[in-house]
């Protein structure tokens, strides 16, 4: 229940009606934020009529009148503003961090409006509590929605890479996923994600998921990526979402995480700029690639694309997916990886990249 400045109360209901038919509203939550500004652009680009919503009611509205869209101020602390600010929609895209703090509102506002609830975290230990949350949560099923976390760069690239990858094989004895940026240019929400995790690293070894502490050592070694970039120095462990969402649906005893080290001194200089854009959509110039190694005895089978701006792709990421459940192209209600979802291959063809290999 909320109360009003003029004396007005309001309570959300337990159970609202499923949007109309045609219904093509989309609630993005944290609106003004760096990634949500490509998600809005790409929804808007696709049809779709986005809805921004955050709390800081100025920031929202510069960003709404940017894009021509309607927006709603709204807190992860207020459910009646939550509901009231995905009120009308068909899903909701989760933008905001720290997403400790919005993830599980914002999912349980999904709950309440029966709507499909998507998100572009790449805090990981987040990913992983999301998960084992809701997926034996039986309301996830009676209100018929999917949940999809990690549904980005980190999480859906890597986790759709390996998919395609593992193929007809029922399982693997290893899969190694390797990331090379040219450079990072972290965004703000990108760095206070890195100060909360503390150093620590998320694993999965021996058939689960494990915590490494700030202290333990981080392995190094070298990894020869595609061009543009060669063999490289990666440090291992790398803790990225991927790890969480390959290891929900993929059989594997171990899964290897490397990035290359030349950007973790973006990642670490306090005084280096956000991404800066280089062409009119606000992409910036960075180069990524992600290459995934998919082991079985004597047998490997390799995959990887090419791409630019990790933050900029993840627009078209996460609103292709959100157009693909929405329309029923999903595999099935619940909470879902993007490899769980939807055909590897075909998605990831779906996307802008400059260069994709599934080794066919």
């Amino acid at each position: 229940m909320t109360e009003h400045d003029d004396g007005r109360t309001e309570t959300a209901p337990a159970h609202a009606p499923a949007p109309a038919p045609g219904n093509r509203v989309i609630a993005v939550f944290g609106g003004y934020g760096h990634t949500a500004r490509f998600v809005t652009a790409e929804l808007l680009e696709r049809g779709w009529t986005p809805v921004l919503s955050g709390r800081d009611g100025a920031k929202l509205e510069a960003a709404a009148a940017r894009h021509g869209v309607e927006w709603r101020v709204a807190s992860a602390a207020d459910p009646a503003s939550l509901d009231r600010a995905v009120a009308g929609a068909v899903a909701v895209i989760n933008c905001a961090g720290p997403f400790a703090e919005t993830a599980p509102p914002l999912v349980e506002a999904a709950l309440r409006a029966r709507i499909h609830y998507l998100d572009v975290t790449g805090e990981v230990l987040v990913a992983r509590d999301t998960f084992d949350t809701y997926r034996d949560d039986p309301r996830v099923k009676e209100a018929g929605i999917v949940v999809a976390p990690v549904m980005a760069f980190y999480g859906a690239v890597g986790d759709l890479l390996a998919t395609a990858a593992m193929g007809d094989w029922a399982s693997a004895d290893e899969i190694s996923l390797a990331v090379a940026l040219d450079s990072w240019q972290p965004t703000r929400g990108t760095r206070l994600a890195g100060a909360r995790r503390a150093g620590r690293r998320l694993v999965f070894e021996d058939g689960r998921l494990q915590v490494r502490a700030a202290d333990e050592p981080v392995p190094t070694t070298t990894w020869t990526f595609p061009e543009p970039f060669g063999t490289e120095e990666v440090v291992g462990e790398f803790s990225t979402t991927d790890v969480v969402s390959v290891s929900r649906h993929l059989a594997t005893g171990r899964i290897n995480a490397y990035l290359n080290a030349a950007p973790l001194n973006d990642l670490g200089d306090p005084g280096a700029r956000g991404p800066q854009p280089a062409d009119a959509s606000g992409r910036s110039a960075q180069v990524f690639v992600v290459e995934v190694v998919v082991r079985r005895g004597s047998e490997e089978r390799r995959v990887s694309a090419r791409g630019r701006d990790i933050y900029a792709v993840t627009g078209p990421v996460v609103v292709e997916a959100a157009e693909r459940i929405v329309t029923g192209r999903a595999a099935a209600a619940g909470v879902r990886t993007a490899g769980e979802l939807f055909d590897a291959g075909d998605f990831l063809r779906s996307l802008p990249l400059d260069a994709l290999d599934l080794g066919e």
